[in-house]
């Protein structure tokens, strides 16, 4: 493979990277719950349990990873992050084979969320940036809405393997996935350059100062920004329900089934993807009209009720069920594919929203900022909705998640209002 030099082979190597590093990942989405439940005998609330120490390490990683992004690279970041992901999947699969059980997933689970935190951020200002330095004049929105549709592909096709592989084995989706992972981190070496960043030396030495100046950007550029603030905050009350909603599914799903076909999850997580496509197709069109163009929080906003709307049926669904089968299964996966529609109207617009107000040398800090927000929800909304399904039912979780995704339009609203008022000010 070639460097990259114009946005054609930048967009190209993005959406390559996204592609396979989707695909190896989604692998074990179908039933990593059912995986640590049935193979690593953990309960639904060990499960978010692993699941909460994931994303606060994420939490405690952001802010020193994102110094390795604005600093070493965002390339060198995305492969520390690569590598550090390979490692964690194959201690996930060596955990119940050696019975270190619930410690041995908490392991797995730090390693993850720290390979996690060399990701996010990174990617998005590697592409962002290198668009930029090869003078880009297009809208980064459609672009952003490749990539996820890209990633639909991915996840589309790791669930549907990932479901299939299950059946046979649930450790397999594991050892297919390190395989992939191995492929995308070469991937990644040879079609990544960084261009529109400069590198800045680091050293021990250095590192806290830097660490400082991370935070400081961070708190510059998010906290203080009036149209950025209120996204810290739609990242926190999402992350409190998000990543329970999205694991919990898999046993929700079957228990309202009344079966254990774990390749019904593959293919209902397919669904997912495959509606999330659509709705990544949909952002163009949406984004053409005058009004969601000049007001993208808008559009984020009503994406937020519906989406709210939906959770709050899914969990109801699942608390009036008392004879599970076929009837009641369909009604809560054809939520679950409206949800994924939503979903895949909504990244690739708050993407490009957030990424519209942030400086460039900043970018992968603030974005690093916006993500430990999110990990900060979900590591404390987790073992507190694990608490009330192990104590109650999964469907309880959902609904009282349901109230914290009800938060998030009125902060989109906020956001807008702020970007309207900065707007006027400028004009005068």
């Amino acid at each position: 493979m070639t460097a990259v030099h114009s946005p054609r082979g930048v967009i190209a190597a993005y959406l390559t990277s996204s592609l396979l590093f989707t695909l190896a990942t989604s692998l074990i989405w179908a039933a990593n719950t059912i995986f640590l439940m049935q193979v690593g005998g953990l309960n639904i609330f060990q499960v978010m349990l692993v699941n909460s120490i994931f994303l606060v390490a994420m939490a405690v990683c952001e802010i020193p990873t994102g110094v390795i992004a604005d600093t070493l690279g965002r390339k060198t970041s995305y492969l520390i992050g690569i590598g550090t992901v390979l490692a964690s999947t194959l201690l996930y699969v060596a955990t119940p084979r050696m019975g270190w059980g619930f410690w041995g997933f908490a392991a797995a689970s730090v390693l993850i969320g720290l390979g996690f935190t060399f990701q996010t951020g990174a990617v998005d200002a590697w592409l962002v940036d290198a668009l930029d330095a090869c003078d880009y004049a297009q809208p980064k929105e459609p672009v952003f809405a490749w990539g996820q549709m890209t990633s639909g592909v991915g996840f589309f096709t790791g669930s549907l393997l990932g479901g299939l592989l299950g059946q046979i084995d649930l450790a397999l989706p594991y050892v297919v996935r390190a395989v992939l992972l191995l492929a995308t981190l070469v991937v990644v070496a040879l079609s990544f350059q960084e261009i529109g960043f400069e590198k800045r030396p680091l050293s021990v030495s250095t590192f806290g100062a830097e660490a400082r100046e991370v935070f400081s950007a961070g708190m510059r550029f998010g906290w203080r920004s009036p149209v950025v603030k209120p996204l810290l905050f739609v990242s926190l009350a999402g992350g409190v329900f998000y990543m329970y909603g999205f694991y919990s599914w898999q046993p929700l799903a079957l228990q309202l089934l009344g079966e254990n076909a774990v390749w019904t999850l593959g293919v209902v997580q397919a669904g997912f993807a495959l509606t999330g496509i659509i709705g990544n197709a949909l952002v163009k069109p949406i984004m053409r009209i005058e009004q969601c163009r000049r007001d993208p929080a808008r559009v984020l906003a009503w994406t937020a009720i519906i989406e709210t709307l939906v959770v709050f049926a899914i969990g109801t669904v699942g608390v009036v069920t008392k004879h599970p089968g076929v009837l009641p299964f369909l009604v809560a996966v054809t939520l679950w594919l409206v949800w994924g529609l939503i979903v895949g109207v909504a990244e690739p617009v708050q993407q490009g929203y957030i990424n519209e107000h942030i400086p460039s040398a900043q970018r992968a800090t603030v974005l690093s900022f916006n993500a430990f927000f999110d990990d900060v929800g979900g590591g404390a909304g987790q073992p507190v909705l694990g608490w009330l399904a192990q104590r109650s039912s999964i469907a309880v979780g959902w609904l009282v998640g349901a109230v914290f995704v009800a938060m998030i339009a009125p902060l989109y609203a906020r956001s807008g209002a702020a970007l309207k008022r900065d707007v006027s000010d400028e004009a005068r």
